[in-house]
């Protein structure tokens, strides 16, 4: 699977969508606070338009987009790849990154006439650098290179945490770096035994010489361990919760949308496109497992969650689970293969939608009221019903059930779970769905309720366009569920192993 070195003007869009965001921080510490804002909106509609033409060069041709930096093909070089999974995060990350933006602008804008705020600032740079760093990982091919980004995303996204200042904050934000750094350190430690055992860091040239032997099976075992505690998957996800439920409603929907999902693709491209299928095979049962405790526990934890911004960053760790299990689905060329393959895509995507959304909402319903707690939400579809209605379709989402993003996620899954007799899968997403069911219907049975003694919210009190932009992400994720068949030939552009046939 060596890269081809051949470049055309297509593939510029590559080194583009991450320039872009990079230069745009550049440019805001040149111009100064007051113009951070305007940068970062100006761009992130360019940023959106360069992903979707990537997602239309690579559905149109039907092959990976590659670009080799400098013309020096790998080994010598550095490599960039977009196939059909990196397109569809691509588009994902500049949509949810565009709307999360202007619905920041009510918090971290600078008024005319207002003193200039160093917290605005600091918000608006570390956006375009969390958003140059997932564009980096999606597009990475190189393992040193994916590393910089990995620990480029880690310093964008810690801050974020703890714009606030507050101690529980910071608590958060430093539990967070200490398992984000353990991760790098292990990640890095694997990629330097691979380059040491076959001398090369490219995964397409990696793939055509790895063997399943000690050196690889623990270069591997480090690296997915590093890679696993960024993505807080089960059980290392103690650092999830707080971190997610401490941010900003903006900062919480982009981490738990995109950031987590940055280690996720990686952990793909580990098994599915470096490893010999040998290897894949073992390590596959073992993540799904992993998988499948991380879609119970975090369902039962949400469950019993007093603040509802700890009850969906609970939710996280539960969705996350599903990710993991293409991985017994989707290794080898079997018939069930494709139908993993496109649900495990759509589940990435349509979480994303749904989650920002309920994290947007989350901080709308705590304007309204002061506070999250859910045992006070009596009555909230009176005080702020958009934002519960926003909060209960990212929650169908969730629940899998049709016609959302999620249905046809899980529906995918569970159909290839059948096909290929693994019937313990399919138990664990029937359980994870009416767990999700309980803890959705826990915050909207008392939303729906006749108002006690919450008193109707003054017209200014919720933002009219924030709603609107918890509204849009909430029903891209329902839409996601009319997908077109174009989505599913997008995704299995560049799919590990043979491309079979997918048919909706």
């Amino acid at each position: 699977m060596a890269v081809d070195p051949a470049s055309t003007g297509a593939s510029l869009l590559l080194p583009a969508i991450i320039i872009l965001p990079v230069a745009a921080m550049l440019l805001a510490f040149l111009l100064g606070e007051r113009r951070t804002v305007l940068t970062a909106l100006a761009v992130t509609p360019i940023g959106a338009a360069l992903a979707a033409a990537i997602a239309y060069v690579v559905w149109r041709d039907d092959r990976a987009l590659v670009y080799v930096i400098g013309g020096w093909s790998p080994p010598l070089g550095v490599a960039l790849r977009a196939d059909g999974f990196s397109a569809a995060m691509l588009v994902t990350a500049a949509l949810i990154i565009s709307v999360t933006g202007l619905f920041a602008v009510g918090l971290f804008g600078v008024n005319k006439g207002e003193r200039e705020c160093r917290t605005s600032f600091a918000f608006w740079t570390l956006l375009l650098a969390l958003w140059a760093a997932i564009n980096g990982v999606f597009l990475g091919w190189d393992l040193f290179n994916l590393y910089v980004a990995l620990e480029m995303l880690t310093f964008a996204a810690v801050p974020l945490v703890c714009l606030d200042g507050r101690a529980a904050t910071l608590a958060a934000a430093l539990r967070y770096l200490l398992f984000a750094l353990f991760g790098s350190a292990l990640y890095l430690l694997g990629a330097t035994l691979l380059y040491g055992a076959y001398g090369a860091l490219d995964i397409g040239l990696l793939s055509s010489q790895v063997r399943p032997e000690a050196a690889a099976w623990v270069a591997l075992a480090a690296m997915t361990a590093g890679l696993l505690a960024k993505t807080a998957l089960f059980p290392l996800h103690l650092w999830l919760p707080p971190a997610h439920a401490g941010a900003p409603p903006p900062a919480s929907a982009m981490l738990s949308a995109l950031v987590v999902k940055a280690s996720f693709f990686l952990v793909l491209r580990l098994w599915l496109n470096l490893a010999p299928s040998q290897m894949s095979e073992v390590a596959a049962q073992l993540l799904a497992i992993l998988g499948a405790g991380a879609i119970v526990f975090g369902s039962v934890l949400a469950l019993r969650q007093a603040r509802l911004k700890l009850l969906i960053a609970y939710s996280t760790v539960a969705q996350i689970g599903y990710l993991f299990l293409i991985f017994p689905l989707a290794v080898g060329t079997h018939p069930w293969a494709a139908s993993a393959w496109v649900g495990g895509a759509m589940q990435a995507v349509s979480h994303a939608f749904a989650k920002a959304a309920m994290f947007l909402s989350a901080g709308l319903i705590a304007q309204a009221l002061g506070h999250d707690r859910i045992a006070e939400f009596r009555g909230l579809g009176r005080v702020a019903a958009p934002a519960v209605l926003a909060f209960a379709l990212g929650g169908v989402s969730l629940m899998g059930l049709p016609p959302s993003g999620g249905f046809t996620a899980k529906w995918l899954l569970l159909t290839a779970a059948i096909e290929s007799g693994q019937w313990i899968w399919v138990l664990v997403m029937a359980a994870g769905g009416l767990l999700a069911a309980g803890y959705v219907y826990r915050v909207i049975a008392p939303a729906l309720e006749p108002a006690t003694n919450i008193p109707p919210a003054p017209p200014a009190s919720i933002s009219s366009g924030g709603v609107a932009l918890a509204l849009v992400l909430s029903m891209t994720a329902i839409l996601l569920g009319f997908a077109p068949t174009e989505f599913s030939r997008l995704v299995l552009v560049g799919a590990p192993g043979a491309k079979t046939e997918f048919v909706r």
